[in-house]
């Protein structure tokens, strides 16, 4: 069985590059808290819109799917779930909301990961979720002509519990130890847990919940705020070629971790300037904005096309009929243009004409 040991990062020559990115997530992150720390009541808006793209990012990229409305529902507990897809949605909701209040007292330990997959999968009526998988795993890829092919065989079944066990251990002995920074670790942790595949379903998302958690852990909360899941899901592609370059020698120690490090990273990032955006937009100095100077704001910012629901979106600190009052005021003084009917209707800015 591969040994799990992470001191050896502490050696490693990372490229100027992907030290300039943890540099820059590390001033990110003082500017969030000191955000954090005035306390806008405008967040608590963000946190509700991340738990919706989270959850309906992470379950979309395992093409696990509802409608809008229904997904919206299920996250505000205002239904139950129809059917397998929908009992998903609902388990990653209910882990997504345990990191988001517990996740001091969630320790990195293979007994609360299996805990934690329990509850994924429990109200999807899954017997073996909590359970480590009992059959052969493997991670296949499948070609343009439509055949496929095995790209690489997780560690056996009888295996997997004393692998997760090491993972963790070896994990929790690196982050006491502080000679390896935090968003160097977590990648590396998350690429190990992935090549050790250790449930017959969930891999996936577990693997985005747990980066929450050790982020979180760690203090970089931004995903509490902004959909990290939302930003892999546009990256889909990219995401599974850096996971596919990262395990290949795993099993023989020999990987290498540093195309997954520098995509996290980057991900990580791009949350964090999202984060500033909205910040900007709902007036963080004091200074009370109103819901027109909030969306001219957004549309001067803008390029391109963008439709109302964009607007609503993107302006969390006001609501749905205000924005599009915005909108309409925007239109009437000439600084937009409505184009298109019903839900085909969009906006553009007129100086792009």
């Amino acid at each position: 069985m591969r040994n799990f040991d992470y001191s050896k990062l502490s050696n490693c020559r990372w490229s100027t590059e992907l030290l300039n990115l943890v540099a820059k997530i590390h001033e990110c992150k003082g500017r969030q808290d000191m955000f954090i720390r005035q306390k806008p009541i405008e967040l608590d808006r963000l946190i509700e819109i991340a738990k919706i793209q989270s959850t309906e990012s992470s379950n979309r990229i395992e093409g696990i799917v509802t409608t809008g409305t229904r997904m919206k529902q299920l996250i505000a507990e205002k239904t139950t779930p129809r059917n397998r897809n929908e009992g998903e949605i609902v388990g990653y909701r209910d882990v997504l909301n345990i990191i988001h209040e517990n996740y001091e007292q969630i320790p990195i330990r293979s007994s609360y990961i299996l805990q934690l997959h329990r509850d994924l999968l429990r109200p999807a009526g899954l017997s073996y979720g909590g359970s480590y998988k009992n059959t052969q795993n493997y991670i296949n890829e499948t070609m343009p002509d439509g055949t496929s092919f095995t790209r690489f065989t997780p560690i056996a079944p009888y295996e997997t519990p004393a692998a997760m066990d090491a993972l963790c251990t070896a994990y929790e002995q690196a982050i006491a130890k502080e000679n390896i920074d935090a968003l160097i670790l977590i990648p590396c942790f998350i690429i190990d847990f992935l090549c050790i595949h250790p449930f017959n379903d969930g891999n996936g998302r577990m693997s985005r919940l747990l980066t929450l958690l050790l982020l979180y852990k760690s203090g970089y909360s931004v995903g509490k705020y902004i959909s990290i899941e939302k930003q892999i899901e546009k990256t889909k592609d990219h995401y599974y070629d850096v996971l596919q370059d990262a395990d290949i020698g795993w099993h023989d120690e020999i990987n290498d971790p540093t195309p997954f490090i520098h995509y996290m990273l980057s991900i990580i990032l791009a949350c964090y300037k999202e984060f500033e955006e909205h910040v900007q937009l709902v007036g963080i100095s004091g200074i009370s904005s109103t819901a027109y100077d909030i969306v001219k704001k957004y549309v001067e910012d803008k390029i391109g096309r963008f439709t109302g629901a964009e607007v609503v979106a993107n302006c969390p600190s006001i609501g749905r009929s205000s924005a599009l009052s915005a909108l309409k005021k925007l239109t009437d003084e000439g600084l937009i243009l409505r184009q298109g009917i019903g839900r085909s209707t969009f906006y553009i800015k007129t100086d792009s004409i």
